[in-house]
């Protein structure tokens, strides 16, 4: 199964590793680091231009991926859990 994530972006559920909300999770300095590095190493994609409400880790088939999305943690969560 696929968890849709926005803008036609989607993601194996079972790559997953957290979902987290980018206004509570951006305030630790190490979560900081962590999406600045990502972001040399080229692992950070967009599912839209708007302000993110949150960021997607999950696995790739070389190391890990960050996506940013437009829709919250909860209805990411709902949309997770409604699908099985």
């Amino acid at each position: 199964m696929f968890l849709h994530v926005g803008n036609n972006k989607n993601i194996r559920k079972k790559k997953i590793i957290g979902i987290f909300d980018a206004d509570t999770a951006t305030v630790s300095v190490t979560t900081r680091r962590f999406l600045a590095g990502a972001q040399r190493r080229g692992e950070v994609e967009s599912a839209n231009e708007e302000i993110p409400k949150s960021f997607i880790l999950y696995e790739k088939e070389k190391g890990s991926g960050v996506c940013f999305s437009q829709i919250s943690t909860m209805a990411l969560l709902g949309r997770s859990e409604q699908n099985g």
